[in-house]
């Protein structure tokens, strides 16, 4: 949390309602020198007026003291391993129904258009299976995965993808 941008953040929305400082206090029962530290990034309201100051401003106590931010929420945690399985699951797939299963072929055919490759290349060439896995963990942090970093830089073989999945982790927030 940033005390500064938090106190940016009360101003703006102060100001966006129209209220001066004063009427802002006097509507949480504080004065209006408090309000001031609280925009300077000072001080942060206490604890007990946060939920008031939300409500008067029409926002959120974490929009407030994330300064404005999206607080992340992550729907649910990933592991490259898991990314990793997930792929050689499919290439399983094909040795177990069939190459040529119309279920297979599908799925195959499906992500070789959407990709604009050809996934079954990854199956025997390393690089290319860590560009899939690669592509896995950025699609599931996108959608709001978490993932340990200290797993995607003890994951990836190739510090090229390593890098750009860090990239993307930094991205979102983990560290």
């Amino acid at each position: 949390m940033n005390i500064e941008k938090a106190g940016e953040q009360i101003s703006m929305l102060r100001k966006m309602k129209g209220l001066t400082q004063n009427e802002l206090g006097e509507r949480l029962g504080v004065s209006f020198q408090a309000v001031s530290k609280w925009e300077r990034g000072e001080t942060l309201p206490d604890v007990a007026v946060l939920p008031d100051l939300a409500k008067v401003l029409e926002t959120t106590v974490d929009f407030i003291l994330n300064g404005g931010e999206k607080a992340i929420e992550y729907k649910g945690r990933i592991s490259v391993s898991d990314m990793i399985d997930g792929i050689r699951h499919l290439e399983e797939t094909g040795r177990l129904i069939g190459k040529e299963n119309i279920i297979y072929r599908s799925a195959i055919n499906g992500i070789n258009q959407a990709m604009n490759t050809d996934i079954e290349e990854a199956f025997s060439n390393d690089y290319a299976f860590e560009a899939f896995v690669a592509e896995a963990v950025i699609q599931n942090l996108q959608m709001g995965a978490y993932v340990d970093v200290t797993d995607v830089r003890n994951s990836f073989k190739h510090e090229h993808f390593r890098k750009i999945v860090l990239d993307y982790c930094a991205r979102y927030g983990l560290k």
